[in-house]
This record gives structure tokens, sequence and C-alpha cells, in this order.
């Protein structure tokens, strides 16, 4: 069974080689058919505390690393800085 990817943004990068990562879904209500925003946030391990706050990055299912962490960073994006 392949590991699921799921993409989002880092909301906090405090904690060392961690990331917190919020990751934002659409659907629509099964009732009223207005579409609806929901979020959750991930702890991802980030070997290099290379990724901080407001970057955009890829998150990939991995063994338990830690009480709270089960997920990996693969990739990511550097916020643009004017």
């Amino acid at each position: 069974m392949p590991k699921r990817t799921l993409q989002g943004v880092v909301v906090s990068d405090k904690t060392d080689k961690t990331v917190v990562v919020r990751v934002d879904r659409r659907f629509t209500h099964p009732i009223y058919k207005k579409t609806i925003r929901r979020s959750k946030n991930y702890h991802a391990h980030d070997e290099n505390n290379e990724f901080s706050t407001g970057d955009q990055v890829w998150i990939e299912e991995s063994k338990p690393i830690s009480k709270l962490k089960r997920w990996r960073v693969t990739q990511g994006e550097k916020k643009k800085t004017a």
C-alpha cells in the first residue's frame, strides 16, 4: 500500500527537527451542499531544520518517530519574501 502524501503550510517550527503543518481540505456538506473548509495540524519530522513558518511543504506518512510524529517532510518551497 503506498504512503499517503499531503500538502500544507508550516505554522510552527519552534521545536528541534519538528515542524507543525496545517493541511486544509475542502468538501461539500452532504445536506446543505455548501463547500466547507476544514484544517488539521500534523507534526512532521524535519531532519535539517530547513523549513520555517509560512513555507509550503509536502509530508509523507512514516513509521512512528515520537509520541506525536508520524509524518516526514519530503519536499517544500520556501516562502517568498518581498
